[in-house]
């Protein structure tokens, strides 16, 4: 993964942050790396996850799979963390796999039973994931999902596989059972998990190489050094800090291939639940180029000056050509390929931002495949850790997070929380019809 942050430089934005900040920042960086690379070494919670291209064993994964490796259909039941990183994996490389990934980490119930309903969930196999085994939403999707595969005669207790955690209903369930499972790693919150077999089941489920997307967030790992200038990663957390801190307090990440769309939804978590205490924290915002240069790009040239815009781009990707036409107006577009298309696409909107002092960085991976992968999302965590230790927040935690879902057990009748009873304080102002 390599990295440009010029368009985001003060001789260029507005805000931007210029050459001679960014060297006085760098102190600031080499502290930050001293202390990752402690937590690192000490097993620290949260800085764990920066060692799981070492710790993961891809043939515990393998093993843990085999009696679902035949599945048509994978239904991941699991939210956040513990769907985004396999979705993102997925998607990316969807179009090599026979097997359809699905994600139900959301608990609509119309948008639920349409999946259920259009599966022949005979050919299909469930990946439940949830480290406590207590997530309202996970356990259930699982508990419907369980149902369906009764009510269509298919032993579901035969193709299921759990990723939990030591203890907890799922853990249970799984030597109730006799389910094959895989443990969540101890000090790895779910965000940033993707590299585990949180995020590998799926990945290995539908065929795709776990050891190069671990060999590719290893390599990531070891540029990790005390200088932005020498670490993709750190330049992209650096920056992204800095440029808030002069006013660009919204990072859209905006990658130009469809098959990336999930990883911006992914770093959207990361960004957010990471960064995002203290009145502190970078808002992220999702795009897709091309499809949002005619929906947002208008706002992030024209709009607030309080964007990051993010981009990331394959180098190689496959192509096809541009049948010609008769039609004069568009006679030039035959001479060309989608894909040239879509790089001059990409390449005006950079430049228009630029031209209108707009900050833009742009994330260049070689090609999307498993290598490129896990070093962009190895990439990414570090980025985000090492913007934690700038902004001087505790990275790892979640406690907005903790009391929405102490709140909504306490409503479904799951225990006493007095933050429940903060929903009976809320202020109305009703205007009806």
């Amino acid at each position: 993964m390599n990295i440009d942050i010029g368009n985001a430089l003060a001789t260029v934005a507005s805000p931007g942050v210029s050459k001679e900040s960014l060297e006085r920042l760098d102190a600031q960086v080499a502290d930050a790396h001293e202390r990752i690379e402690q937590g690192m070494a000490n097993s620290e919670h949260g800085y764990e996850a920066l060692n799981l291209p070492e710790n993961v064993d891809p043939d515990d994964i393998r093993q843990a799979v085999k009696p679902v490796a035949d599945a048509d259909a994978l239904i991941t039941v699991g939210i956040g963390g513990s769907a985004l990183g396999a979705a993102t994996l997925t998607d990316a490389l969807a179009d090599e796999s026979d097997t359809e990934a699905i994600y139900l980490d959301n608990v609509d119930p119309d948008w639920v039973s349409s999946h259920l309903e259009r599966l022949d969930l005979e050919s299909a196999a469930i990946n439940v994931v949830s480290r406590s085994g207590t997530t309202a939403e996970t356990l259930a999707n699982f508990l419907v999902v369980r149902e369906a595969f009764e009510d269509a005669g298919v032993d579901w207790t035969e193709r299921t596989i759990v990723t939990t955690g030591e203890s907890g209903p799922l853990r249970d369930l799984s030597d109730r059972h006799d389910l094959p499972s895989l443990k969540v790693p101890d000090g790895v919150p779910g965000r940033f998990s993707a590299l585990s077999a949180v995020g590998l089941v799926a990945a290995e489920v539908c065929g795709h190489d776990v050891e190069a997307l671990l060999e590719g967030a290893a390599a990531e790992r070891e540029t990790l050094t005390g200088s932005l200038f020498d670490c993709p990663a750190y330049a992209y957390g650096a920056t992204s800090y800095a440029l808030d801190q002069r006013g660009a307090a919204i990072n859209a990440m905006m990658p130009y291939a469809e098959s990336l769309e999930t990883s911006a939804e992914w770093f959207a978590q990361l960004w957010a639940e990471s960064l995002g205490k203290d009145d502190l924290g970078q808002t992220p915002a999702r795009a897709l180029g091309v499809t949002d240069q005619h929906s947002q790009l208008q706002l992030y040239r024209a709009g607030p000056r309080d964007k990051l815009v993010t981009f990331v781009v394959p180098q190689e990707q496959s192509d096809r050509a541009i049948p010609d036409t008769e039609v004069e107006d568009l006679a030039y577009l035959g001479d060309s390929t989608l894909g040239e298309l879509l790089s001059a696409e990409f390449e005006a909107t950079e430049a228009s931002l630029a031209a209108a002092g707009r900050p833009n960085v742009r994330i260049e991976l070689e090609r999307v495949d498993e290598y490129e992968l896990g070093g962009f999302l190895y990439a990414m965590e570090a980025a985000c850790v090492l913007a934690g230790e700038l902004y001087g927040v505790n990275t790892f935690e979640q406690p907005a997070v903790e009391w929405a879902k102490k709140a909504t057990r306490g409503l479904l009748g799951g225990g006493d929380f007095e933050e429940a009873d903060a929903v009976a304080e809320k202020t109305e102002l009703r205007i009806e019809r």
